[in-house]
């Protein structure tokens, strides 16, 4: 059996109709740079994850970077963040002449630890980006507690996260200054290319990246500031309002995935051989990833890829150790959870469209690899 790690194939077959049409309209409106379809779509979007405004714009990355743009980051300025995601998190930072202070993770949820945030903040701080890794909101209660004591604005890396909820009820990429979501083509809300937004509660802030979205100009031609071309094209808003409507039941598919393989590792008795992952804070846990994690890691990886089982691994070194960052001057031991993580964890296929029996037949080989 091939088990893949995911089936965008599958997934288009079963909305074909509504994407081609949609692509149609956009052909024949010949209007394919921002526009109605974009403006539409960021109306939706911004409805589905409660917030007051969405910002389209050209991928996840340029939506943490715009944000930060929009909040005046400048060289020098430090911006604390998790030693624990896609290289985004922190390049987008380093690209402003800005320092990432990394800060590690917790064991559990693979999310910023923000015992360890306080620690950090210097006069030199001026924001903080928590990321909400694999689908699950990071504990966002006392990151804003620190926010309002320190004063300092919070973008939130929701590229994984799309709908997931907080404690509270809060959906990711609503709770902070600003939250960035990703729609490249894997997330759980994927367009037919790159995409991004930014959301955000404050009108000002709504605006000042709409301005930097476009070069910086208003009106067009004129610039007070310098932004870059962070356009969201309107196929891809089109597409992404399409799969919009299906994104709540896709959601549904993935939890419900995630479910069998927590009753089917049980029933194997794999508990004791690898950790699953846990929902906690009472969050709502989208699974943009299923991540199990043992220190059998690598050999289980190409076991299962032996017998047709696609896996991957998110991440397999932490970002203060990348070679890029050498100059900041961390070294192998300053983040002991982040490391252990990059050593262990390991995705399994959880797509919408998996079958049961790619699920039974997934555990099935793990099970026989600890045999």
């Amino acid at each position: 059996m091939k088990v893949p790690l995911l089936n965008l194939k599958a997934q288009y077959k079963g909305i074909e109709k509504e994407i081609d049409e949609a692509i149609k309209r956009v052909c024949e409106s010949g209007q394919f740079i921002l526009g109605d379809e974009v403006v539409k779509f960021e109306e939706e979007l911004a409805s589905y994850c409660k917030a007051n405004y969405g910002i389209g714009v050209s991928s996840g990355t340029d939506a943490l970077l715009i944000s930060l743009m929009a909040l005046k980051i400048k060289p020098d300025d430090e911006i604390i963040t998790s030693a624990y995601s896609f290289f985004a998190t922190a390049g987008v930072i380093s690209r402003l002449g800005a320092k990432p202070v990394f800060v590690d993770i917790e064991d559990d949820t693979f999310n910023i630890n923000p015992s360890f945030i306080e620690e950090k903040i210097t006069e030199m701080t001026k924001a903080i980006l928590p990321v909400h890794l694999f689908g699950q909101v990071a504990d966002m209660e006392p990151i804003m507690e620190l926010s309002k004591r320190y004063n300092l604005p919070v973008v939130e890396d929701a590229a994984q996260a799309i709908g997931a909820c907080y404690k509270d009820g809060k959906v990711a990429g609503t709770i902070g200054d600003a939250g960035c979501l990703s729609f490249f083509p894997t997330k759980n809300l994927g367009g037919f290319g790159d995409g991004g937004m930014v959301l955000t509660r404050d009108k000002e802030l709504a605006e000042r990246i709409k301005i930097l979205r476009v070069n910086g100009a208003k009106p067009k031609y004129y610039h007070k500031t310098i932004g870059g071309n962070f356009r969201l094209d309107a196929i891809q808003a089109a597409i992404l309002r399409v799969k919009l409507r299906w994104l709540e039941h896709w959601t549904e598919e993935r939890q419900k995935n995630s479910q069998n393989y927590e009753r089917l590792f049980s029933e194997k008795g794999l508990d004791k051989f690898i950790h699953l992952p846990k929902a906690i804070y009472k969050n709502y846990h989208i699974y943009n990833q299923f991540i199990i994690r043992t220190k059998e890691r690598d050999e289980l990886r190409d076991f299962l890829k032996k017998n047709g089982i696609d896996t991957a691994i998110y991440y397999p070194l932490p970002l203060p150790l990348q070679e890029c960052f050498k100059e900041l001057g961390y070294k192998e031991g300053d983040f002991p959870e982040a490391e252990r993580a990059s050593k262990e964890t390991l995705a399994l296929p959880v797509y919408p469209e998996i079958t049961l029996k790619m699920q039974e037949y997934v555990v099935e080989k793990i099970k026989e690899f600890f045999s």
